[in-house]
């Protein structure tokens, strides 16, 4: 396990510094961990504290979301009698990542990065002003989106002799120590725990009840929520260096005077019921509103199940013949039952969903010998309609060829139009490129391998099948990838074959991906194996750069950015 470790040995040891890059005295930054009271990491600039990490959690530190649980490292907090450190463990070996303290004051988790060749940012803390230490004082909450950042929070207010809002507030009821209350406040970074006691075997009530016996005791909260609250975490002090934090899931209880915490109460229970009776009346006016609908659907869906039935005759008039003609055409390819492919996708449950796009859907099912399958179900309101279906049966079916996806069989039965593939477990390409994360996964060497894949495919179709096929929807969705990443391609509802010596056709309905397509396509719908290749040329760019042929930068697609660093070479 790799460790980044972070500890205070002794009075003399500052915490980690980072030397100017041309000057290798020491810096004026330093971060450490603080265990003058429950132990949390420090950034300080000099001797004054400039950032705090909040405490942790057991899940993360409540001051730092951004350093959450993530696909790059797990992230540990070792606290005993023993050892107080920090460390972390790499997800994926093959990462390169680091953790450095920047010459500006910033802490900085840093990977490297192949395309870029050079490191760059995955989580930096300070992020903001509400990041600065104490930035609006003490019993006051920060929170970015606000302006000003700085508001008291609920039971206390602006200090009155001070109009400066970043000074803190005081409480507006005093308090008695004897007639004490608490109020829950959650969503926040949990203030400094410099002047803090903590127990790790205590229950949150027995928490309660400590901090109610010592007068002193400002607030308290749960020391670890990964499995429910538990531990016990006490302040003695004022609270400080609170913030507005959407992404923490904890609670703390501050105490306040009786009477105020009923004032306070009170107030959130008038306007409870307030939501209630609001509630009531727009029940009411909703339940007249819809019997009167429903009364309006019933009528609607038996006429509509009229034209259902109607409808579904035709349709199963016309499956059987299509059935009928693909068997006159003897495709040797078998065709399943509706019952077979719902049974293997749990009856197409949500759950075996792997994608959608406009032709429908794709689920992943289990054939009763064990066989993954991808099943692609064209909705009845899909683009993709019969013809297309069985132009994509027609062409792919004695297609062999490791580059391309395998169809297995289809299924046209009670209107559903289906076509069963072997199953990709990799997903698709673009699933890969597009994502700055899952992108690392594929270095150049694997980045060429796909390109070669792809190539090899396309030489298959346009020159070693039978029928020279022109695919026209090329693209890195269409791509997908097996369990070793080798590349297949797939979806051939918009290829065309050419026969004889034919090499050109013309279409005036033009169809495919914008951003793939040549030029003498969409303005003459010309189309041919160029059209292919120019889309392959614009994948093995996509591939390269990791960015989307649509939408780069400044540039109206990726192909003119291309073209711009050509002719500036």
């Amino acid at each position: 396990m790799l460790r980044c470790y972070i500890e205070e040995i002794n009075s003399q040891m500052e915490g980690f510094t980072m030397l100017i890059s041309d000057d290798p005295s020491q810096g004026k930054y330093n971060q450490q961990i603080d265990i003058s009271g429950y132990p949390q990491i420090i950034l300080r600039e000099g001797t004054v504290k400039r950032f705090r990490s909040g405490s942790w959690n057991g899940i993360q530190f409540s001051g730092a979301p951004q350093v959450k649980p993530n696909s790059v490292f797990t992230l540990y907090f070792v606290s005993n009698e023993e050892e107080i450190y920090v460390a972390y463990e790499l997800m994926n070996k093959s990462i390169l990542y680091r953790t450095v303290l920047s010459t500006d004051g910033f802490m900085k988790g840093i990977l490297w990065s192949d395309e870029e060749n050079g490191w760059k940012d995955f989580a930096k803390a300070p992020v903001d002003d509400c990041d600065v230490y104490a930035k609006c004082g003490a019993y006051a909450s920060c929170n970015i989106n606000n302006y000003p950042a700085c508001t008291c929070l609920d039971g206390f207010k602006q200090k009155s002799t001070d109009t400066n809002i970043y000074s803190g507030c005081v409480r507006k009821t005093s308090l008695s120590c004897n007639g004490d209350g608490f109020l829950k406040y959650s969503g926040l970074k949990l203030p400094d725990t410099d002047r803090s006691w903590f127990n790790r075997s205590s229950s949150l009530e027995n928490c309660r009840v400590l901090c109610l016996k010592n007068c002193s005791c400002t607030a308290f909260a749960a020391l670890d929520v990964s499995k429910g609250p538990t531990g016990c975490l006490l302040w003695f002090n004022d609270l400080t260096d609170i913030r507005d934090l959407t992404d923490v899931d904890e609670d703390i209880y501050i105490r306040m005077a009786g009477s105020e915490v009923e004032a306070i109460e009170g107030k959130k229970s008038l306007k409870s019921n307030i939501r209630k009776r609001n509630t009531i009346i727009i029940s009411c006016v909703l339940s007249i509103g819809i019997s009167i609908l429903c009364l309006t659907f019933i009528v609607y869906r038996h006429w509509k199940t009229q034209q259902k039935g109607r409808k579904k005759k035709s349709n199963q008039e016309r499956d059987a013949n299509a059935i009928k003609k693909h068997e006159e055409e003897d495709l040797e390819l078998p065709m399943f039952e509706l019952s077979t492919i719902s049974s293997a996708t749990n009856n197409f449950s949500t759950d075996n969903k792997l994608g959608e796009g406009g032709f429908g859907s794709v689920y992943k099912g289990i054939l009763d010998d064990g066989r993954e399958i991808a099943v692609k179900r064209l909705s009845m309101n899909s683009r993709q309609g019969l013809q297309e279906f069985k132009n994509e049966v027609m062409h792919i079916a004695k297609l062999q060829h490791r580059n391309l996806v395998r169809l297995l069989g289809y299924c046209l039965q009670a209107g559903e139009r289906l076509l069963i593939y072997e199953f990709m477990p990799n997903k698709s390409l673009d699933f890969f490129i597009f994502d700055e994360t899952k992108s690392m996964l594929l270095d150049w060497t694997r980045r060429l391998h796909i390109i070669n894949g792809i190539a090899r495919g396309l030489l298959y179709l346009h020159q070693d099948s039978r029928h020279r096929i022109v695919h026209r929807d090329l693209k890195a969705g269409n791509v997908l990838l097996d369990s070793e990443m080798n590349p297949k391609i797939s979806d051939f509802g918009l290829a065309r074959s050419f026969g004889g010596n034919e090499i050109e056709a013309n279409t005036e309905h033009v169809v495919g991906t914008y951003g793939y397509l040549p030029p003498e396509y969409i303005i003459d719908g010309a189309y041919s194996t160029k059209s292919d290749v120019f889309s392959f040329g614009v994948l093995i760019l996509e591939i390269a750069s990791g960015k989307r042929s649509r939408g780069f930068c400044h540039q109206d697609n990726l192909l003119a950015h291309a073209l711009e660093k050509v002719r500036g070479a």
